[in-house]
């Protein structure tokens, strides 16, 4: 049972704890009506964060939206990428992805069209922290970035995307690669062992390990690994985690702790939690976020910023984005 996971190192006890620093909403009123699905970087003047807003997810008036956190305050909401084809077609937007390239430049990856089993991956590219972006761009055919959660680099500086691909029979995950400059896409399959999963978040451990962390359709969150940087993948394997069929994502911190945010029951979406783990297996309870009656939280977006602290954006009732700061501790015992 979820209640009952512990948190264990092989020679000593650790707890891990949570201090919330900061516990707010990015707007209090925006253009939009609803807004789901929120991405965050860190750049060189604070706390960067975009998400989709319009009237209602699937709507042809849903774009990406982005706000700055400079200060201490965060900047209104603005339009930054819409699924406009021409004077007569519209589609609705996706699922924004903020990555930062070592060059300093912030990818915004998105996704447009009629809804995901025929959308496309597209993204702009900003130079100065955000402020303004780039026209739109294509991802190459066929291929289409990631899908929920944020790109992490590899050791050979290439971009690794944890995807995944939705259609009226299955949800398979499997990861994409590019180049910095997003040039050679390339693809690598994996072995869904039958499980319906989407939305991977990609994992580091000792000795090169890499665990990708996934939705899915069972109840679970499955997992699969790689031992080679991401060459090659084992089949999907159920967890012990439950899952709702939402969201999730994770976090490596400096200090080799791994960080899961996610709903930690089968059904709704009411509850929000965040884990700790140091080998992906064994999973502790380390905060609830949110444990409500009723009510949607949900599609949480995790970071660590520069000062250590952790960052952590989430839907709040499809009305607003929340934003939560974090102090992350360990307490021997």
């Amino acid at each position: 049972m979820f209640g009952m996971f512990t948190y264990a190192k092989e020679k000593s006890s650790e707890v891990i704890k949570a201090k919330i620093i900061l516990s707010e909403f990015i707007y209090e009123k925006a253009s939009f009506a609803s807004c789901h699905a929120s991405t965050l970087i860190e750049t060189n003047e604070g706390i960067l964060a975009a998400w989709f807003g319009g009237t209602a997810e699937s709507n042809p008036d849903v774009c990406i939206y982005s706000s700055i956190m400079n200060g201490g305050k965060w900047s209104e909401p603005k339009l930054v990428a819409d699924g406009i084809v021409d004077a007569t077609l519209r589609y609705p937007c996706w699922n924004p992805v903020l990555f930062k390239r070592e060059n300093g430049d912030i990818v915004l990856y998105y996704k447009v069209g009629p809804n995901p089993r025929e959308w496309r991956g597209m993204y702009k590219i900003s130079s100065d922290g955000g402020k303004s972006w780039s026209t739109a761009f294509k991802i190459p055919d066929n291929l289409l970035g990631p899908i929920k959660n944020k790109p992490q680099l590899l050791n050979n500086r290439t971009i690794i995307y944890p995807t995944s691909i939705e259609t009226a029979q299955s949800w398979k995950v499997y990861v994409e690669t590019s180049e910095q400059d997003l040039s050679k896409w390339r693809e690598t399959t994996i072995d869904n062992n039958g499980f319906n999963a989407i939305q991977p978040t990609i994992l580091f451990y000792k000795g090169g390990k890499i665990q990708m962390l996934c939705r899915s359709k069972e109840k679970r969150i499955v997992e699969t690994w790689s031992k080679d940087q991401g060459k090659t993948w084992s089949a999907l394997k159920a967890t012990t985690l439950p899952n709702n069929n939402s969201g999730i994502d994770g976090v490596t911190l400096d200090n080799g702790i791994q960080l899961l945010v996610c709903n930690p029951i089968e059904e709704g979406r009411n509850k929000l939690a965040l884990l700790a783990s140091t080998d992906g297996k064994m999973w502790s309870k380390v905060i609830l976020l949110e444990d409500q009656p009723e009510g949607e939280f949900s599609y949480p977006a995790i970071i660590q910023g520069k000062d250590g602290t952790v960052n952590i954006t989430y839907t709040y009732n499809r009305e607003k984005i929340k934003f939560v700061r974090l102090k992350i501790s360990k307490k021997g015992h």
